[in-house]
């Protein structure tokens, strides 16, 4: 049995046969500007999980760092056309997106290059629309975008923001999350009043979280009481195989199915596609 198999006999088997796109794919900007909280490791296993069950998805890396094209096994000889060609270069979005490691899972990789995008998009007319008008009509075919944005709210996550149908938070199980998820959350609410007023909050995924410590209990408990039903039923823990799988090349969902963070991020493409209403309840 395929690993795709094995995957749909678990809690996101349930899919439905989705008709195709009429309007494009759902675009997701998996977002927050504090760097270390998942954000990258839950962009690459969410998609994964998604193709997984069959569903046509690509990555679009923002990230200066490169990490989502690196975990996808992308090489850095492998990124002459990137994310910074497409946004900045003219470059289509049918010549930058490439196969990932993943079988139904592509990616538009990034490279140092994009951490002068911030500079050179300032004085650039319309700047916030740069990656929408890239993505533009050359994503037909494709039922998920997801947007794996650079841990800061500067003009890079604007973009996504601008482009995005919603936006999923990695939130991590710490003291100042909450705080960081204000920030966060106006920043959101100022896009939709000025550029996009149809941005929502897909939800919001706790991360990193450890049950042997008391503080990520409450974290959580806080999270809960204050954003209700945004926040994931899933809790996604500190694992040490999600954090080797990256170096391999590979999600974790390939690295090691079995393990307690893959069997989370399954539980986490059931929910997500449970509240796109693409799954059975």
């Amino acid at each position: 049995m395929s690993i795709w198999d094995k995957m749909r006999n678990t809690t996101i088997g349930d899919i439905i046969d989705m008709p195709e796109p009429e309007q494009g794919p759902r675009i997701i900007a998996v977002a927050n500007q504090k760097g270390g909280v998942g954000k990258t490791t839950t962009a690459i296993n969410l998609a994964t999980a998604l193709a997984a069950v069959k569903q046509r998805v690509m990555i679009i890396d923002l990230d200066p760092q490169g990490n989502a094209s690196t975990g996808l096994g992308v090489g850095r000889n492998s990124r002459r056309l990137d994310t910074y060609r497409m946004i900045i270069g003219g470059v289509r979005l049918s010549e930058a997106v490439q196969h990932s490691s993943v079988p139904g899972l592509d990616i538009v990789p990034a490279g140092m290059d994009l951490s002068g995008a911030e500079l050179e998009l300032v004085n650039q007319e319309e700047r916030e629309y740069k990656l929408q008008k890239a993505i533009g009509d050359g994503a037909q075919g494709y039922d998920y975008i997801l947007i794996d944005c650079p841990p800061a709210l500067g003009l890079l996550t604007l973009n996504a923001m601008v482009a995005a149908h919603a936006i999923l938070v990695p939130l991590q199980c710490e003291f100042f999350a909450l705080e960081g998820l204000s920030h966060l959350l106006k920043t959101v609410e100022r896009v939709k009043e000025t550029f996009n007023p149809d941005l929502e909050i897909q939800g919001i995924v706790l991360t990193m979280y450890d049950k042997r410590n008391k503080l990520s209990d409450q974290v959580a408990a806080d999270v809960r009481e204050y954003f209700g039903d945004k926040v994931y039923k899933t809790v996604i823990p500190r694992n040490v195989r999600v954090s080797e799988a990256p170096s391999h090349g590979r999600p974790v969902l390939m690295y090691d199915m079995k393990c307690a963070g893959s069997q989370a991020y399954l539980h986490l493409a059931g929910e997500v596609l449970r509240r796109e209403g693409h799954v059975h309840v």
